[in-house]
């Protein structure tokens, strides 16, 4: 059996961390180590789990010292450990780093927050794999851009699309960043398309999409409102249900469920606890939600911001180092390891 593969992970923040704690789960991977600029509530979790503690750009050891961080190296002793690295640093600085990362020749899968262009192949497990096998820059899309992909990635083979309209009501705000906003309000963005419909694209070239968004006073979710003009017509709403239900990464709530909205999903996550935290990794629907009128397919559906990203994360690593003969061997690799539940049929 072959050793397992090196992680690094370059920031240590909401994405980061799960990231590190997936790749931890994983037995064909291990974390060879975290880098961030300076020590917090975050970086001593991470001591405190065990993973090495590297500091990455300006940071000072003797800040990490004096919070009793034993430091293992800066960031190019990390590259050097690794096989590959995770750059999970804030929106911008990943295009930076993609330099520091060429000249040690390592591959790097970024993260949504970065455009396009930094990397060679913009990536959703159930989408395109198999483009991002042996690339060296990956860039794993947002998280409302991976709910689209996922999605789009059901429905395009079954039924074609003729045009796809989106509205997305946007939380304000990941529950520690205390210093956005708005507190009390709704901000319509009044660029059509906004950034999610060209960023699915970047996936799915040629797909007619149009997407529309506005930020609402929630920390909590994502949801997306779907009109999809399909190619050919499903029989029923039951039988796009059941295309769904029998998708990994989807989680359709029944009617009888009495999950009205975002906090009883939220709430669901946290009874649930997957990879050991309170986060919902699927595209959520509800099956009441889903309406068919002939070719014109409405759903609903709810994206945690925080955690949709960690198992494409972690499909992308495998498909960089072609770890996995398929994508379907990946995705029920990584989501065994995770606890995400097989996909299961229609009763």
């Amino acid at each position: 059996m072959n050793p397992p593969i090196r992680v690094g992970v370059n920031g240590y923040g909401t994405i980061g961390k799960r990231v590190a704690d997936a790749v931890a789960r994983q037995p064909d991977m291990r974390v060879s180590g975290i880098a961030d600029i300076r020590p917090n509530f975050e970086v001593l979790t991470a001591r405190d789990k065990g993973f090495p503690v590297f500091i990455s750009g300006p940071g000072k050891e003797e800040e990490f010292r004096a919070e009793q961080i034993e430091v293992a190296g800066r960031l190019a002793d990390l590259l050097q450990a690794s096989d590959i690295v995770v750059d999970g640093a804030p929106e911008g600085v990943g295009r930076e780093n993609a330099k520091l990362y060429e000249t040690a020749g390592i591959p790097a899968v970024f993260q949504g927050g970065e455009k396009a262009d930094v990397a060679d192949v913009s990536f959703s497990a159930l989408a395109n794999f198999d483009q991002a096998r042996g690339r060296k820059r990956v860039r794993v899309v947002s998280c409302n851009t991976t709910g689209l992909c996922r999605a789009v990635a059901v429905l395009l083979p079954a039924y074609g699309v003729e045009h796809w309209e989106a509205t997305l009501a946007r939380r304000a705000a990941d529950p520690s960043e205390v210093g956005k906003g708005p507190i009390d309000g709704i901000l319509p963005s009044f660029k059509i398309p906004s950034h999610q419909g060209p960023d699915v694209q970047t996936v799915f070239p040629g797909l007619s999409i149009t997407t529309a968004a506005m930020v609402v006073s929630t920390t909590l979710m994502h949801v997306h409102v779907n009109h999809v003009r399909l190619s050919r017509p499903p029989a029923s709403a039951q039988e796009v249900v059941d295309r769904f239900r029998a998708s990994p990464r989807f989680h359709i709530f029944r009617e009888g469920d009495r999950v009205s909205g975002t906090p009883q999903v939220m709430e669901y996550g946290r009874d649930r606890s997957l990879g050991g935290r309170p986060d919902v990794m699927e595209n959520v629907l509800w099956e009441n939600g889903i309406h068919l009128k002939g070719k014109d397919l409405y759903f609903f559906q709810a994206i945690h911001q925080e955690s949709i990203v960690i198992p494409e994360t972690v499909d992308a690593i495998r498909a960089v180092l072609d770890l996995s003969p398929d994508a379907k061997s990946s995705i029920e690799r990584t989501d065994h390891a995770l606890g995400i539940p097989h996909p299961r049929a229609a009763s």
